[in-house]
């Protein structure tokens, strides 16, 4: 097995070694409409709202996630041309990658919600949080997803991923990072104990 291979037996079929290739806009995306000799249409930065749509002069609220930059770019010089513009030349551009965020808790240097760039991956989401602490069992790592079907949950040996024998995954928006052990609240370590691959995720002192 390869090591960017995932281990069924520790929850890590939904994680993957490899970024996608084509990116879709995401709610809370900030994205940037040029049109071209129009500054009154133009926005340098406008959010993409938590139910996908964002709002532009003369066209007011529309749907924006979901589409990558290219037809959203394509979508927005149709609906110009049909309210009147003509030949209208629209640019649109991801000004930041608002909704990618990752929690980070546990045993680690400093816990928080950080945000990252498209294909960062587990290890820099533990570095942004200062990497673990002198009492952290980095062979035990969870990482928590949304998925279609609910909140999936997988099982990393940071030790093993640091040495590039496991998958070091990437990173989706809204992923939770879990090192064991100190620091973990009553609730996760109860609710990782309950795990069938994790077995004993902390230590029982730590109640």
């Amino acid at each position: 097995m390869a090591a960017s291979d995932p281990i069924s037996e520790l929850g890590q079929d939904e994680f993957s070694n490899s970024r996608a290739v084509i990116y879709l806009l995401r709610p809370s995306d900030k994205i940037s409409v040029n049109v071209y000799r129009e500054p009154d249409l133009t926005m340098e930065a406008v959010q993409i709202g938590v139910e996908g749509n964002v709002s532009l002069p003369l066209l007011g609220s529309i749907k924006a996630a979901g589409m990558t930059a290219e037809q959203f770019e394509d979508d927005v010089t149709q609906r110009l041309a049909a309210v009147g513009l003509r030949q209208p030349m629209v640019s649109v551009n991801i000004a930041e990658y608002a909704s990618h965020l990752v929690t980070v808790e546990g045993a680690i240097g400093q816990a928080g919600v950080y945000p990252f760039q498209p294909g960062a991956r587990l290890s820099s989401a533990i570095a942004m949080a200062r990497g673990p602490s002198r009492t952290a069992n980095t062979q035990q790592v969870a990482v928590f997803r949304e998925t279609d079907d609910g909140v999936t949950v997988a099982k990393f040996d940071y030790q093993q991923v640091s040495q590039g024998v496991m998958l070091d995954p990437v990173l989706e928006p809204g992923d939770r990072v879990v090192v064991g052990t100190d620091g973990l609240s009553v609730f996760w370590q109860d609710f990782l104990r309950a795990l069938p691959a994790f077995g004993i995720f902390a230590s029982p002192s730590n109640f």
